[in-house]
């Protein structure tokens, strides 16, 4: 060969070395990833209670995980709902239940509040709004809501009610002996 071949053929050269030494790496970094037990990678699906060991989680657990992932996606529907309607004092109800039931009343709090405001005087704003204050201790608060609403329908027995166990949540001597104790009426 001449000079001018060597010149020409060099680059080639060089680059069949670098390709044959990158291949042998891989081939070796690959080999690595098999072992004597499992020569070759598995293809075969694994279930999910495989691969979460379900035999291993209790059960009240697991409806517990359940029921969380369910209610965050309700409470996060609710929330979309009462951006788009604001007073759609269903939707609040049902959000504010759901934030009582998960001992999260500050957050209740505030979609009652949001409610009032888009509807206010809503009868039933109200009442939700009192029952949580009750819950938290602010019997005052709560009793001066229940008023408000039975001035808009003296005759609504699920106010009066809710006023009364205030009343008799308060220690107030007319609330207990008029109703005595009772359980508190839903929102």
């Amino acid at each position: 060969m001449n000079s001018h071949q060597n010149t020409v053929l060099r680059p080639f050269r060089s680059f069949s070395v670098n390709s044959l030494l990158f291949s042998v790496i891989a081939i070796l970094l690959l080999g690595g990833c098999a072992s004597l037990d499992k020569p070759a990678l598995s293809v075969r699906d694994t279930s999910s209670s495989e691969l979460i060991n379900a035999n291993q989680i209790d059960p009240a657990m697991r409806e517990r995980i359940l029921r969380s992932i369910g209610q965050d996606a309700q409470e996060r529907a609710l929330r979309d709902e009462l951006k788009q309607h604001p007073d759609n004092v269903d939707a609040a109800i049902h959000l504010t239940n759901a934030l009582v039931a998960q001992k999260r009343p500050h957050e209740a709090l505030q979609v009652v509040d949001a409610v009032l405001l888009a509807a206010p005087g809503n009868l039933r704003g109200l009442n939700a709004k009192g029952v949580i204050l009750d819950l938290e201790g602010r019997h005052n608060a709560a009793q001066a809501l229940y008023r408000l609403a039975l001035e808009t329908d003296p005759r609504n027995q699920m106010v009066q009610h809710n006023l009364n166990l205030s009343l008799a949540f308060e220690g107030s001597p007319d609330g207990v002996r008029r109703h005595g104790f009772a359980r508190a009426r839903p929102f």
